[in-house]
């Protein structure tokens, strides 16, 4: 059965599952140790059934990276619409939680109501059936995200399998001024007017946008997955040019792979991640901005936010550079771009994190090439190959470079812009990944 066509039966299997699981149910565990019935009090009629029984860790089934405020949105925010933002989990759980944030707000975001369900479709507004939760936040159905702030939400026992869309949605009634937001999510995401963060319906969704407002994790407790793995990157590592609402990005192949493959060849364990993508487009290791939006912070500036406070990370994935190299003003020093690299790999160190680092792929044929330019990227990739900056890499340039030119893009794996991969590069990208290269957690010596 493909990706999509699992949710023809999915609204079925869920009533089904949720059916027999409600007079099993004993209670859910947390991070503290503790039970909670999150979806007590509230407003208006609404179905709760309870998940199975269930132990487990809590890991990052999605995330994103807050990277500005949204143009046009600096007055009055999204007062008096619902927005239901549309992500998709790479591995399943029995109880979400999300992360709301207002890094870029000037005034208190007042979130009134919010909820979580699952699509009914790919691509949908409207919920899966008897999947709809109301949200809450330290048992209240409505919170106050403070200017520069984020809030995470209380738990909600909910069956979420994985590869699926899930649908979180939050109502403000006042305005709040500028939405934090990320502006290339490669997925259409909804809107409508008025408080309907409960229907299920999706009719009133009628307004279309490609980003994501004010969402920027959701977890899961999952016993599918023993912790995560996070990527942070640029544009590449963005999706820029995958396929809108097809999830192709190298990560959701990275993903698929980690899920399907229990165990590798040799029949050694192969580590059971989930990965979150933390990719912004126009991101530089060394310098914040240069890009759109405005807000767009250096990865040494971000990587405590996006990288070490993700939810059980267990190794992170680094692939930057090309940025520095390429915007304006060029960094063609390759030794400065290699020890932003280190301290990366340093502060993840410090956390008993494996750090596996990507080599930066070519462009020659877009129009800020320069050979100088790709004398710089050709010298931080000898560095990268030579062990001496990560525990292991990954060699994104071997894996799609032109083997007639291997200063360009293979023909095959090019969007068209010499820069970007298309669907098939970033899968090609994916299965360069050893999985091996996940295991452990001890530092390298550098």
């Amino acid at each position: 059965m493909t990706k999509r066509h699992g949710y023809a039966l999915l609204s079925a299997i869920i009533a089904m599952i949720m059916a027999v699981s409600a007079a099993i149910y004993v209670g859910v565990g947390f991070d503290d140790g503790a039970a909670r019935d999150t979806m007590a009090g509230g407003r208006g009629p609404h179905n709760n059934p309870a998940a199975p029984a269930s132990t487990g860790v809590w890991v990052g089934t999605w995330s994103t990276s807050p990277s500005g405020a949204e143009p046009g949105t600096e007055t009055n925010g999204m007062a008096g619409r619902s927005v239901r933002n549309v992500v998709h989990a790479g591995v399943g759980g029995t109880a979400a939680r999300v992360t709301l944030s207002n890094l870029y707000g000037q005034q208190p975001l007042n979130i009134a109501h919010a909820s979580i369900a699952v699509a009914a479709t790919a691509n949908n507004a409207a919920a899966a059936a008897d999947t709809m939760r109301r949200l809450t936040f330290g048992g209240s159905p409505s919170v106050i995200v403070p200017p520069g702030q984020q809030v995470v939400s209380d738990a909600a026992r909910l069956l979420i399998p994985h590869d699926t869309d899930i649908l979180v949605t939050t109502y403000s009634p006042t305005p709040s001024g500028p939405v934090t937001y990320h502006p290339t999510a490669r997925q259409i995401s909804y809107t409508a007017q008025g408080d309907r963060t409960e229907d299920v319906t999706g009719v009133p969704y009628t307004g279309q946008t490609q980003v994501w407002r004010y969402l920027t994790a959701v977890d899961v407790l999952s016993n599918e997955s023993e912790g995560t793995v996070v990527v942070i990157g640029d544009s590449l590592t963005d999706g820029v040019t995958s396929s809108m609402g097809e999830n192709r990005r190298w990560t959701d192949a990275l993903a698929d792979r980690l899920r399907l493959r229990g165990r590798d060849r040799d029949g050694s364990d192969v580590p059971r991640y989930s990965v979150v993508n933390q990719g912004i487009s126009g991101n530089r290791l060394l310098a914040g901005g240069g890009g759109r939006p405005a807000g767009n912070p250096s990865a040494l500036n971000r990587f405590d936010r996006d990288v070490l406070d993700r939810t059980n990370v267990k190794a992170v994935v680094i692939a930057l550079g090309v940025n520095d190299i390429l915007r304006t003003p060029h960094q063609t020093d390759p030794d400065k771009i290699t020890s932003g690299l280190r301290e990366l790999t340093e502060q993840a160190h410090n956390r008993g994190l494996r750090v596996i680092g990507a080599t930066l792929m070519p462009f020659q044929g877009h129009r800020g090439y320069r050979p100088n330019l790709e004398a710089t990227r050709q010298a931080v990739n000898a560095q990268i190959r030579s062990g001496d900056i990560f525990d292991d890499y990954v060699d994104f340039d071997e894996a799609v470079r032109d083997s007639y030119n291997p200063r360009r893009l293979n023909p095959l794996y090019d969007s068209g812009d010499h820069l970007h991969p298309s669907d098939r590069g970033y899968e090609q990208m994916a299965k360069k990944f050893d999985l091996d290269t996940l295991k452990g957690a001890a530092p390298a010596e550098l």
